[in-house]
């Protein structure tokens, strides 16, 4: 275990730009683990967890071939909280599982653990250094509604289960800022990927 490279949390909230500024670390070489893709893993069919859901929820929660309907789910545990804690409970296990497997796989000279709930399901300890996206959260809104074609009343719902940007950056040890365009958040990691090696004195 002692050999494996250090972890680095990258912390924001549903349309922060985790993905875009996971892909920048990407391309200097610096391999990451993403929780939404990990979440999505875990509901595959033939999973445990789809099962369990499948079970509680009947045939409203699968598409037509037989995966889940992200949608519907969505719709009720956002509407009724005692459904999210279960859910919660069901997937939350399996997908720290899956991340520490797909973590004990990273060769680069540190990973990224790229996750929206990252301090709310206590795996900033799975992290050496936390870094905090700060984003607007009317940013966060827009983002949310043009890519999922949800309404600002659905976003708002989704954003207040997660905890605030100035909670996030609070608890972090270092902060990115989402802003600009692609070349300046390009250059902007590459100036945190040398505090980052700095800092763990790799």
């Amino acid at each position: 275990m002692t050999d494996l490279p250090p972890i680095i949390g990258i912390a924001g909230g549903i349309g922060s730009g985790k993905s875009t500024i996971a892909k920048c670390f990407n391309d200097i070489g610096i391999q990451s683990v993403d929780a939404d893709d990990v979440a999505r893993l875990v509901v595959e069919p033939g999973t445990d967890c789809l099962r369990k859901i499948h079970q509680r929820h009947g045939n409203d929660i699968l598409l037509q071939d037989g995966t889940l309907n992200r949608r519907a789910l969505r719709d009720i545990i956002f509407n009724d909280p005692k459904e999210r804690v279960w859910l919660e409970a069901l997937t939350h296990p399996a997908i720290r599982a899956a991340i520490k497997t797909q973590l004990n796989a990273i060769t680069s000279k540190y990973g990224l653990l790229v996750h929206p709930l990252l301090f709310e399901t206590k795996q900033e300890t799975l992290c050496q250094l936390v870094v905090a996206i700060d984003v607007p959260t009317s940013t966060q809104l827009n983002r949310v509604m043009n890519r999922d074609h949800i309404t600002q009343e659905s976003a708002q719902k989704i954003i207040a289960t997660q905890l605030s940007n100035k909670e996030r950056i609070k608890r972090a040890q270092l902060v990115l800022e989402n802003s600009g365009n692609i070349d300046e958040m390009n250059a902007k990691v590459f100036k945190l990927h040398q505090k980052i090696l700095e800092t763990l004195s790799l």
